[in-house]
This record gives structure tokens, sequence and C-alpha cells, in this order.
């Protein structure tokens, strides 16, 4: 029953396993539950509570279809980068209202359903050379593990700089490194659940420290009556919409792929020609979960990174993902109490899920610097332009450029080609 609903394969995985992959995967992407509400409210009319609830609802729906349809262990949830991009720049930025926003957030996740069905997503992503798959993965392993600093306060701002080592000394920083400390030692002793245990641990010793804030156990969630389909409809065929679709679409494509490329690499779950099995499932799980966010009330949802913690804790199938809907559907009555765990808690496992994602730029041939230098730039720019879209495009560009002008017409297909092309265009345009 199992693996006709999940995928699941018993010689690979166990249930306990998946089960703690899923808990896993959840503790470390749970951070969006504070942070959407805390940034959405910053909208008039856009209740916390009620984005809270939204935010939960719209990342149980991208879980469930995952684990159903797509059978994959990846966790689904609005996603960071997407929401600054509704709030910040749409909504504060250009001036328009957070329903046209929504709007322009359904009509991306129509167009994605659409893109999806024609096999396009799919296309694009087999057109991505296969060293540039690998620096994908150790890209998003860097990127993962420069967020946990971040988070933690390990590394902070610096206007000389631009970023500096915090104070590690105190609070935050401090308990993150104790945590990975603690997490270290529990996965090289091979304990199971070792990266669950280094989060409630770590937690548990940020109490006496005054880092971790026990905010209760119970409280109902809130209605999403205020911000439920709320569309600016008599927009849809403005030439604005149509500038803030495309820029929705585009960023969540690459962020999508890039981490569904560097996860399943990880996880091996790609095919003997490197590609990734049950991909346009994958896909539709992310385009289906988007449509239905924006009717909810929050922005693009789309498939985390975080996944990758799951994946290292041994989650393989779509129980891993069905656990993860679990998750947020109890965080829905126990959101004080999830809310509780502070980023120093989580910030140790995305530092060693970073690590471990590194495994993949071992297979790349650094002796042949066509190939090498593409996929360096694609490997740096993840977490210094804090983008893995950003990190893909300029890798492809590279690639294209490079192979180009060293005559290598045969590395660059039709695909590849028109890609790098439209991705120049769009440096130069948007």
């Amino acid at each position: 029953m199992l693996k006709k609903l999940f995928g699941f394969d018993a010689s690979v995985t166990s249930v306990r396993t998946e089960i703690i992959a899923g808990i896993t995967t959840f503790l470390t992407m749970s951070y969006i539950l504070a942070v959407n509400p805390a940034m959405f409210s910053l909208l008039p009319g856009m209740p916390s509570g009620a984005v809270f609830t939204s935010t939960a609802l719209a990342a149980i729906v991208g879980c469930v279809v995952m684990a159903f349809w797509g059978k994959l262990p990846f966790g689904l949830a609005p996603g960071m980068g997407l929401n600054a991009f509704f709030v910040y720049t749409v909504c504060i930025g250009m001036g328009y209202s957070w329903q046209f926003a929504l709007t322009a957030v359904f009509i991306e996740g129509l167009l994605f359903i659409l893109l999806t069905i024609t096999n396009v997503r799919e296309a694009i992503v087999n057109a991505i050379p296969i060293n540039l798959r690998y620096a994908i993965g150790g890209g998003i392993g860097l990127f993962i593990a420069f967020i946990g600093l971040q988070n933690a306060g390990v590394v902070v701002n610096n206007d000389a700089t631009l970023v500096v080592l915090g104070d590690i000394t105190s609070g935050s920083a401090l308990l993150a490194m104790i945590g990975l400390v603690v997490t270290g030692l529990l996965y090289i002793k091979n304990v199971k659940g070792a990266m669950l245990l280094g989060i409630l641990v770590t937690t548990i010793i940020g109490i006496p420290m005054g880092v971790t804030d026990f905010q209760g156990v119970l409280s109902a969630p809130e209605s999403i009556a205020p911000i439920f389909c709320q569309f600016e409809l008599e927009n849809v065929f403005t030439l604005d919409m149509l500038i803030v679709v495309f820029t929705f679409l585009f960023i969540d494509m690459f962020d999508t792929v890039g981490t569904l490329i560097g996860v399943c690499t990880k996880a091996k779950l790609v095919n003997e020609n490197g590609n990734i099995n049950r991909l346009s499932e994958a896909f539709m799980a992310d385009a289906i979960a988007t449509t239905v966010g924006a009717c909810l009330g929050t922005s693009t949802t789309t498939t985390y990174v975080e996944s990758a913690s799951g994946v290292a804790q041994g989650g393989r199938s779509g129980l891993t993902a069905f656990v993860v809907a679990c998750c947020f559907a109890v965080a829905l009555l126990f959101s004080p109490l999830f809310l509780s765990i502070p980023a120093a808690a989580t910030a140790p496992v995305l530092i060693i899920v970073g690590l471990m994602m590194l495994e993949p730029i071992k297979n790349i041939d650094f002796s042949d610097f066509s190939e090498a230098i593409p996929a360096f730039v694609c490997l740096i720019m993840m977490p210094v332009a804090y983008s893995i879209s950003d990190g893909i495009l300029l890798g492809m560009i590279s690639y294209f450029v490079l192979n180009l002008v060293c005559g290598n017409f045969k590395k660059l297909t039709p695909t590849m080609s028109i890609l790098a092309i439209l991705f120049i265009l769009k440096y130069i345009f948007i």
C-alpha cells in the first residue's frame, strides 16, 4: 500500500526513517510560519494571524500533492525570496495592492500548470549540462549553510565587507555553535534521527541561555476570510500584470529547478542519464500549490531547499512529504510551541546539510576549464548573490559564452542556446 501511495521502497528506506526525515524537514523549514506573517503584516489588510493560517494550509496542500502524486521526499511552502518580492518590490516598491500581487501569483500558478502539462519545464531542466547540475547541488549546499549562519547571527552585515563574523561568544550565535557540536557528534556516532535530536537538544539548551522563547502550547488558528480569493480580476490583461507575472514565473521556475536538481542528485533520485525521476509530477505539485496558495491568500508556494535535511536523514519517498504535511497540520493547533524553536537550533542542521550537498562537486571535470569555470560561477554565485536562480542563470550564460567562443559547438544544444540568450536579455532589460 505504501509503495502504491508514496512510492515507498522497503529495500531503500523504512517507515521510521521516513517519519524522522519528514519531521526534520518540517523543523528546518517551519521558520516560514513565523517569517511570512511578520512580513505580510506590513501590508494593510493582511492580518498576521490569517497569513499564518494560509501559509500552513498552502504548505499542507503542496506537501500532500507532492506525497501522493510526486512521490518524492520534498516539503513545499510559500517561498522565501518570492515572499520578499511580493511584499517589498511589488507592493511597497511598485505601489500595487496586495490583491494585485495575489492575482499575479494565481496567474503564475495557472501558467506553471500549463508549462508542466506541455513538459516545457522538464525540457528546461534536461537542457542544463551535467557538470552544471553537479555544481547546482554544491551551490545550494553553500547557500543553505549561509542561510543557517545568517539566521543564527554567526555571520552578520558589515558595510565595509558586506559580511563579517558575529559575536559567537553569546546569544544565538553561541547556541548555534553549541548545536553544531551536538548535532555533529550525534551524526558522527551514527545516531538515528541525529538532526532531529540535535534541533530538540539545542532548543532545550537555549532556554537557560535566554535564546529559546517559550510561547505556550495551544492556539486556535485564525480565519483566512480577510485574504481568501482577494483578486483584482480587472487588471489581469494589463502590461503591469504581465511584467509582475513574468518576474514571479522566472524566479519561481529556476529556484524550483535548482532545488530539485540539487536535492534529487544528493538523494540519488536520478536515472542512468542523470535526469530526475518523476520530475514532471514534482513540478505539478509546485504549480498546484502555488495556484491554491494564491486563493488562500499567500505568496508563491515552492519546493524547499531545506528538504535536503530530510533527505540527509534517509527520506526517499512521498511518505516523507506526507509527514511534513501532517506536521504543518499539527502546527495549526500548536503554533506557539513550534514557533518556540529558535533559528539558532535549526542553523546547525542547515550547516551540516550544506556540507553533505557539496558531495556532487567531486564529479565535476575540473581538468576541462570550459566545464569547470561555468560550474564554479554557478557554485559561488548562489551564496554570494543570495539567489539559487541567479546562480543557475549566470552559470548557463558563462557555459554558453565560453563554449561558443572556444568553438565547442557540439556542447551547445538548441534548447541550451535559446535559454542562455533569453537569460542574457533578461539581465539587460529586466
